[in-house]
C-alpha cells in the first residue's frame, strides 16, 4: 500500500518537474502573426509574452486603425499561443498521471 503511494508521489513530483521544464521550453517557441494585409506583425512566445511588434509606416497616420490592427492581430496570436501552450502542458500532465483506479476517463 505505502509503496504504491510513494510511487504515485514520486510520479507526481516527476510530472511537476516536467511541467516546469515544458513551461521553460515554451519560452523559446515563437508564434508569428500578421494582419491580413501584412501591415502589422507580432511575435510572441507560446507562454504569451510579446517579443516584437512591427508596424508599417502607413498605419502611423491613423491612430484608430492602428489600435484596431493591434487588437485583432494580438488576439489572433494569443489564441494560437494559448492553444499550443495548453496542448503541450496537457500532454505532459496526462503522460505523468499515476494510474489511479476510476480516474482513467478524466484525462482523455
Amino acid at each position: 500500500m505505502f509503496g504504491d503511494i510513494m510511487g504515485m508521489m514520486g510520479k507526481l513530483k516527476e510530472t511537476q518537474q516536467k511541467v516546469e521544464d515544458t513551461k521553460t521550453r515554451l519560452n523559446s517557441v515563437l508564434i508569428d502573426e500578421q494582419s491580413n494585409d501584412g501591415l502589422l506583425k507580432v511575435t510572441l512566445t507560446a507562454n504569451r509574452t510579446i517579443k516584437s511588434i512591427t508596424v508599417d509606416d502607413t498605419l502611423l497616420e491613423d491612430k484608430e486603425q492602428l489600435e484596431d490592427y493591434l487588437v485583432l492581430t494580438l488576439n489572433k496570436a494569443i489564441e494560437k499561443a494559448s492553444a499550443i501552450n495548453e496542448a503541450e502542458l496537457a500532454a505532459v500532465a496526462k503522460d505523468g498521471m499515476p494510474n489511479i483506479p476510476g480516474m482513467d476517463g478524466m484525462f482523455k
